[in-house]
């Protein structure tokens, strides 16, 4: 990492003095210092820990007055690989989300990080967000913010595919803002996400039909009063699209590790492809001991080296086999690597995705997208109450 593309906002040369630790933060370090017994399971994958240290060494040398000890966690991926593997049962993924959010108390951010949260921000714009709640509605389907700019067919299909088993389906398009949750901008996430969902509530929804990963371990970690499933868990239950199956040919899953501990999301995803007629393969790393894509915790704008290491995990244990995966972010990362497919495409073109031509668009015509995507659906959708989104005060920007 360039410590010189740190900034410090209350300074240019030190950080601002500021109170004791944060409790969470302390009461996790504390944790990991008495109980941690450094058996090494955590780092035998994590080029992140390699190069750091273990989580017990990281723990008690915490220092927030150093800036290194500050720019540090946001070389973790946040991938909760770790916590998955650790024998003692410790979170040390929480942990360096922790220490992210108490560099962000004591002023600190990045320039690499204005791309994503510039990206967040238009999602939540009035511009781009749309609400659309039928008569009766009480489920909402909440395509987030990758696949509408990317795959706005897929997205449209997957509607008109649930509308047919639920007619009193609505729609958000907006942004979950996970990007900002784990850059640790924790004020800034729980005003966005909060009002977010007490308007939901409000309007009488119970349940958030996603297609992202990112969004489903959101919405069911900060969404009480609402049950989140995601997309494939629905299909699997309600059935596909009718389209001819395949058969004789085998593909590899990659598990995003946003969704490592939902063991129903896994089994769904698989459930789909074994319908539609092919054979699985499994890669070492798989469900809840999956590895990230390289996308995860924006370590990319960071450290790209440490990025890239998980996606050579994946490209070596996939083996020239195809991958099929059901995050946009995980496509588009991963397919950099090795041959790697959405279940989107999977479930709506079959035949052109095994042949790598299903067509997925880039910025800047994802902005276009999902502009297009939006104006389509204030016509199909006859919603008895909708809204644009604005943006908050910019005295919550952190």
């Amino acid at each position: 990492m360039d410590e010189s593309e740190t900034i410090y906002r209350g300074s240019d040369t030190e950080c601002p003095p500021i109170r004791d630790l944060r409790p969470a933060l302390k009461s996790l370090t504390s944790d990991i210092s008495s109980r941690c017994n450094e058996c090494g399971l955590c780092g035998s994958d994590c080029g992140f820990l390699q190069k750091h240290g273990l989580p017990k060494q990281l723990a008690d040398s915490y220092d927030p007055s150093d800036a290194k000890c500050l720019n540090m966690p946001f070389e973790c991926s946040l991938c909760g690989l770790c916590s998955a593997v650790c024998p003692q049962g410790l979170d040390p993924a929480l942990m360096f989300l922790e220490m992210r959010r108490e560099a962000v108390d004591r002023g600190v951010n990045f320039a690499g990080h204005s791309g994503i949260l510039n990206y967040e921000r238009r999602g939540t714009s009035r511009r781009y967000s749309y609400y659309a709640l039928p008569e009766g509605c009480d489920t909402v389907f909440f395509p987030g913010c990758a696949l509408p700019g990317s795959k706005p067919d897929k997205v449209l299909a997957l509607f008109e595919h649930m509308r047919k088993e639920i007619p009193s389906l609505g729609l958000v398009l907006d942004c979950c803002t996970k990007p900002s949750h784990d850059l640790g901008r924790e004020r800034y996430f729980r005003k966005m996400f909060g009002e977010l969902r007490e308007y939901l509530i409000r309007q009488g929804v119970k349940t958030v039909v996603v297609a992202c990963p990112n969004c489903h371990k959101v919405f069911r970690a900060y969404g009480a009063g609402l049950l989140v499933k995601t997309v494939y868990e629905l299909l699997a239950e309600i059935g596909l699209p009718e389209r001819n199956a395949l058969a004789d040919q085998v593909v590899t899953v990659h598990d995003p590790c946003a969704v490592r501990f939902s063991s129903e999301i896994h089994t769904s995803a698989r459930s789909i492809i074994s319908k539609i007629g092919l054979a699985i393969n499994e890669m070492d790393h798989s469900r809840e001991n999956t590895v990230c894509c390289g996308e995860g915790g924006t370590v990319g704008c960071l450290s790209p080296e440490l990025a890239g290491r998980w996606g050579a995990i994946r490209k070596d244990e996939a083996g020239g086999c195809l991958t099929v995966t059901y995050c946009a972010g995980c496509t588009s990362f991963l397919n950099r690597m090795t041959p790697t497919i959405h279940l989107v495409d999977l479930i709506f073109e079959p035949e052109a995705a095994m042949c790598g031509k299903t067509k997925t668009s880039r910025a800047p015509f994802t902005y276009l997208n999902r502009l297009r995507l939006k104006r389509r659906f204030s016509k199909i959708v006859n919603a008895k109450v909708s809204r644009e989104r604005s943006l908050p005060p910019e005295d919550i920007s952190s």
